[in-house]
């Protein structure tokens, strides 16, 4: 077993040790880990998609997805060990002892129940929780900062924000009074106020009931101002383990530091750099070092020998060559060209104002996006941003107004518009999960545009969606796979993809990266920005992440209620903006809290 302090104190809340899990080939997909918790302390567990983070959290329900099954180790709460439960005892356990808050709380509560029904099975289920049931949710949802006596017990989950639904699930996570919280992704999607939020509730309230917190995330930002150690996740395995401090200012393993070198800065335009290669799929961990074929640092050693934990500068790192890489000089991002001077325009929107049934989404919103450049459209969850973007692709026809794309009208709707012109606009969705046909597989699903628009000879057509395939950084051998067979990350990519495969003139991206790791979402980005160059691309990017628009956009547009409160350069935008709603937002931006040296300072290994 590996740990930092060897005795188990009385104190520990959560003991991991020696976990492994493996496929039902035999193959582990999750191997030696361990690491403990204390009441009141929440850890971080990051890395990139596939990495094995939510397979861990799961097992520390005493769960394992389909296909999987947990081999050996051991995962004590309280000295109690989960894993030598019966079914029945199991049972208990998950919601009384530890609960689990999942990253999509639209699908984790029951549409067709009022919240209080909701959150009073729940209580149900482990009466020894509350003696007062109703005083006991009011409580929580005070905690949560949410108004009990606002009538919210009385709503479904859809007339809830995502905000307020996230929330909910933490309230109901803590009503129960358990000892252990596992947080899968809870702040993905998440606007910047509303993320800020949800945290603040997070740590809040761990702090006040004693409750040990393991915290999944591929937000690095976010987890460095919240967690108070960090595990490190790579292939299965934990690759560097210590405080949040001494991790993210000096990181020793190659692989930390290139996810911190990918984490994009608020403070400064930078190019951002994910670490090279692809991670191994779970279950296919080369011989060596699992990370040597993307390491900068990778000897012929490297390839032949399975590195062990060494204790260094107070943290567990799993390098052959941690004394080599501890302390490296880490280069310096490059500065983003400066935006366009053109003043025509590719496309303009005048007065518009959308709808849904009788209610006004839009008001009176006028965006102009020059050729070959990138405008992001930035608010809080509500405020429009996504309900722009589907009047300009068409999928919402409630609106007036004037569209135009260069001298082309745009009329409300898909079915109105011609063939060229849809092709001219594709659009990336926000959830890979949904957004792709889960019966077709990544070949079908890249040529479907190609034979709906016909724009592409047959004898092409192949070579075209094998080349926009590995332009996303992913290789052919994913073209049989169906959706279900992989991570989020990688439905995202095939997302993009699909978009990329007709050859677009404007790209519209509905929060493309917020599924996405830092590394991946930094080779999304600089994928993105090359495009735009080569192919002359225009982009509108929709986002939450207020750090990302100034590695991505040159111009920004922020909404606020339907109304676009603050226009402009991206720089003018970020260092003076004029608006207060645009100075909260910008406020509310997490940011690396223990990054050494200036901003731009962090690069991948070479």
């Amino acid at each position: 077993m590996t740990t930092l302090e060897s005795p188990t104190t009385a104190a520990t809340r959560i003991e991991v040790a020696d976990l492994q899990i493996r496929l039902a080939g035999g193959a582990d997909v999750v191997d030696e880990v361990s690491f403990r918790v204390e009441p009141g302390e929440i850890l971080g567990l990051v890395g990139e998609s596939g990495s094995g983070k939510t397979t861990v959290a799961l097992a520390l329900l005493g769960y394992a997805r389909r296909g999987l099954h947990i081999s050996g180790g051991q995962v004590r709460i309280d000295g109690r060990d989960l894993l030598g439960l019966p079914a029945s005892a199991l049972r208990d356990v998950r919601g009384g002892t530890v609960a689990y808050v999942p990253q999509d709380p639209a699908a984790a509560l029951n549409p067709t129940l009022r919240i209080g029904r909701q959150m009073r099975e729940a209580l149900a289920a482990h009466p020894a929780a509350a003696e007062d049931p109703d005083a006991r949710i009011a409580q929580v949802l005070l905690d949560a900062k949410l108004d009990p006596g606002s009538g919210i017990l009385r709503k479904y989950p859809h007339q809830l924000s995502g905000g307020q639904q996230q929330r909910v699930a933490i309230a109901m996570a803590f009503a129960c009074r358990s000892k252990v919280i596992v947080l899968d992704e809870p702040t993905t999607g998440l606007d910047v106020s509303t993320q800020r939020h949800v945290l603040e509730t997070v740590r809040n309230l761990c702090q006040s009931y004693g409750v040990a917190a393991v915290y999944v995330s591929h937000d690095l930002a976010v987890v460095s101002g919240l967690v108070s150690q960090v595990a490190v996740m790579y292939a299965g395995r934990l690759i560097e383990l210590g405080s949040t401090e001494r991790v993210f200012s000096a990181p020793i393993h190659p692989y930390t530091q290139g996810l911190l070198a990918a984490v994009p800065s608020p403070d400064q335009a930078e190019t951002l750099i994910g670490v090279p290669g692809q991670p191994p799929r779970p279950g296919r961990r080369p011989t060596g070092c699992s990370f040597a074929p993307r390491c900068g640092h990778a000897t012929e050693r490297c390839t032949t020998e399975d590195p062990t934990p060494v204790t260094l500068d107070a943290r567990l790192v799993r390098c052959l060559h941690a004394t080599e890489t501890a302390g490296s000089v880490l280069r310096g991002g490059n500065v983003v060209a400066p935006q366009t001077t053109r003043s025509d325009a590719l496309l303009t929107v005048t007065g518009l104002d959308a709808h849904y049934g009788r209610f006004q989404v839009l008001r009176h919103v006028d965006v102009t996006v020059a050729p070959q450049t990138c405008t992001a459209v930035v608010g809080e969850s509500g405020s429009g941003k996504t309900t722009l973007a589907r009047c300009i692709v068409g999928l919402h026809a409630n609106w007036t107004g004037q569209m135009r794309l260069e001298d082309t009208d745009l009329p409300a709707g898909t079915r109105r518009r011609d063939r060229h012109t849809l092709e001219r606009v594709q659009y990336i969705f926000q959830n890979p999960y949904t957004s792709l046909n889960p019966r077709k597989t990544i070949r079908q699903i890249l040529h479907q545009p190609l034979d709906h628009f016909h724009t592409v000879p047959a004898a092409q057509r192949a070579e075209r969606v094998t080349r926009v395939l590995q332009d996303v950084s992913l290789g052919p051998d994913f073209l049989d796979r169906y959706p279900d067979q992989l991570s989020g990350g990688e439905r995202q990519r095939v997302a993009i993809a699909r978009a990329l495969v007709v050859e677009p003139t404007l790209l519209v991206c509905d929060e493309v990266t917020s599924a996405l790791d830092v590394s991946v979402q930094a080779v999304i980005v600089e994928l993105l920005r090359r495009l735009q160059h080569e192919r002359h691309l225009t982009m509108l990017f929709i986002t939450h992440n207020l750090a990302l628009v100034r590695s991505i956009a040159q111009n920004a547009i922020v909404l606020s209620d339907g109304h676009v409160v603050e226009a402009g350069p991206v720089e003018q935008i970020m260092e003076h903006p004029k608006d207060p709603y645009t100075v909260r937002l910008i406020q509310d931006v997490p940011k690396l809290a223990h990054r050494h040296g200036p901003a731009g300072t962090w690069a991948s290994t070479p």
